[in-house]
C-alpha cells in the first residue's frame, strides 16, 4: 500500500492455513499447484451413478481431529492448551465445512507466530471474518433422510450448529480466544473473496489488529452434484477425471465441483514489525462491484468483474503495470473463462505482453465459498516465492483467449519475480471480488 495515504492503517499477510484437494496443508496445497498436479478423481462420498458428473474434488486423508505440530496456548501459559483443532467428540458437534475451516485457521494462526505474543496481544482486537457459500449442506441431506425415516425425536440436538455458515467462525474464535469482530460472509463463489477484504478493512479503519479470514466449503453431496449437473454447469469428463477442469481450452464443458478451506491471518503492519513477523505479502487493495445482468452468467466483456479489478488497483494505489500476475477466477466453463479473460485484457491492455495469468482450479477444482480465498492463496504465494502456478489441461487454447493476447501460464508454473497480483473471484447474484497483493 502506497505510504503516501498516511492515515489508513496497513494490513499485511502474516499466516495461511489450507486443506484442499491438492494437500492437507499449506505447504503441501502450494507445492502441488507448482508441479501442476491435480485433485481430481471419482466421487468416494457417495455413489454418483445415474448423474451425468461423476467426479469432484475431494479432501483426502483428512483426520480433522490430528494432533498439532506443536502445542498452542492462544489463553496464555496459564490457560488450557490447544493440542488439536477439532476433538472427536467436536466431530459429531459441527458439519463437515467447519471441520476444514478449523483445520485450516489453526494452522495458519500457527504460522502467524501470534500464540507466542499472546501474553501483549488483547483478544478484542483480534476478530474472525470466515465466509462459506452454502453452509451444512451434506448435514441437511443426512438429517432429512434420518427426519424421514425416524420421526422428530430422531433430530440431532447439534444439527442448527451443524450447518450454520457462521458457526465456523463462532469455533474458530471459541478456540483461538479471539474476542473482537466476529463474522461469516456468504456471496457464492466469490464469499472468501469478500471475507478476505472486509477482513483487510477492519484493520484498515482501526476495528481489529488481527484478523483470521478466509473460507470453507464442503458440498460434494447427491443433491449439489446433481442440481448443478441438471444447470449443465458440470464437466462429464467423467473418464478422465485429472483432465477435466481445463480453463481457456477450447475442450472445456464446464467446471468441477470441489471442497476444502484456505485461511489467511490478516495483521496490520506496524504491529507485524514490531513483533518481527515473517510478511508474506501486504493486502493494499479490495474491489467489490455487482454485474446487475443476470443471476448465473458474467456480464458480456465481464463489465463488472473490470469494474472491481480497478477498484481494486485505486484502492491499492497501483497503476495496471505494477501488476505481473493474475490469478483468475476461471471456473472451466464455456461463457466465463473468455469473459473474465477479455476483461483482464482491458484492465492490463498496457502490459498485456508482461502479465501471467492463470486458473489453478484447474488442478483444485472449484471450491465455491472458498474459492476466492485458494485464488488469493496463489497470488500472495506467488510474490513470496517468485513462482506463478500454472493453468494444467491447457492444451488448445480457445480462439476468443486467443484474441485477447494474454499469456495462460500453460501447463508449467513459470519462475519470475512478482512485485504485486491480483486475485479475482464471482458468483451467482453478479457479485464480483478482486484483491490486490504486494510485497510486504
Amino acid at each position: 500500500m502506497n505510504t503516501a495515504n498516511a492515515s489508513r492503517r496497513r494490513v499485511v499477510i502474516t499466516g495461511i492455513g489450507a486443506v484442499t484437494p491438492v494437500g492437507n496443508t499449506a505447504p503441501d496445497t502450494w507445492a502441488a499447484l507448482i508441479a501442476g498436479r491435480s485433485g481430481i478423481g471419482r466421487i468416494t462420498r457417495f455413489d454418483p451413478t445415474g448423474c451425468t458428473a461423476h467426479i469432484a474434488g475431494e479432501v483426502k486423508n483428512f483426520d480433522p481431529a490430528r494432533a498439532l505440530p506443536a502445542v498452542l496456548h492462544p489463553r496464555g501459559a496459564e490457560g488450557e492448551p490447544l493440542t488439536q483443532a477439532l476433538t472427536l467428540k467436536d466431530l459429531k458437534k459441527f458439519g463437515r465445512f467447519t471441520h476444514l475451516g478449523a483445520s485450516a485457521a489453526v494452522e495458519a494462526y500457527a504460522d502467524s507466530g501470534l500464540d507466542a505474543h499472546r501474553a501483549t496481544l488483547s483478544p478484542d482486537r483480534m476478530g474472525v471474518n470466515l465466509g462459506v457459500g452454502l453452509g451444512g449442506l451434506p448435514e441437511m441431506e443426512a438429517m432429512h433422510d434420518t427426519l424421514k425415516s425416524g420421526g422428530f425425536r430422531k433430530i440431532s440436538p447439534f444439527f442448527i450448529i451443524q450447518i450454520a455458515p457462521n458457526l465456523l467462525a463462532g469455533q474458530v474464535s471459541l478456540l483461538l480466544d479471539f474476542r473482537g469482530p466476529n463474522m461469516s460472509v456468504a456471496s457464492a463463489c466469490a464469499t472468501s473473496g469478500h471475507a478476505l477484504g472486509e477482513a483487510a478493512a477492519s484493520i484498515a479503519r482501526g476495528d481489529a489488529d488481527v484478523m483470521i479470514a478466509g473460507g470453507a466449503e464442503s458440498t460434494v453431496t447427491p443433491l449439489a452434484i446433481g442440481a448443478f449437473a441438471q444447470m449443465r454447469a458440470l464437466s462429464t469428463r467423467n473418464e478422465a477425471p485429472e483432465q477435466a477442469s481445463r480453463p481457456y481450452d477450447r475442450d472445456r464443458d464446464g467446471f468441477v465441483l470441489s471442497e476444502g478451506s484456505v485461511v489467511f491471518v490478516l495483521e496490520e503492519r506496524a504491529q507485524a514489525l514490531q513483533r518481527g513477523a515473517k510478511i508474506y505479502a501486504e493486502l493494499c487493495g479490495y474491489g467489490a462491484s455487482a454485474d446487475a445482468f443476470h443471476l448465473s452468467s458474467l456480464a458480456p466483456g465481464a463489465e463488472g468483474s473490470a469494474r472491481a479489478m480497478r477498484a481494486a488497483l485505486v484502492r491499492a494505489e497501483l497503476a495496471p503495470t505494477a501488476i505481473d500476475y493474475v490469478s483468475a477466477h476461471a471456473t472451466s466453463t464455456p461463457g466465463g473463462d473468455c469473459e473474465e479473460a477479455a476483461a483482464i485484457a482491458n484492465v492490463f491492455a498496457e502490459n498485456k505482453t508482461d502479465l501471467h495469468v492463470s486458473g489453478v482450479k484447474s488442478m483444485t477444482g472449484h471450491l465455491l465459498g472458498g474459492a476466492g480465498a485458494m485464488g488469493a492463496f496463489a497470488a500472495v504465494l506467488a510474490i513470496r516465492h517468485g513462482i506463478i502456478p500454472p493453468t494444467i489441461n491447457l492444451s488448445n487454447l480457445d480462439p476468443e483467449c486467443v484474441a485477447t493476447g494474454l499469456n495462460f501460464t500453460a501447463n508449467t508454473a513459470v519462475a519470475k519475480p512478482v512485485r504485486a497480483a491480483l486475485a479475482n473471484s464471482f458468483g451467482f447474484g453478479g457479485t464480483n471480488a478482486s484483491l490486490v497483493f504486494a510485497k510486504g
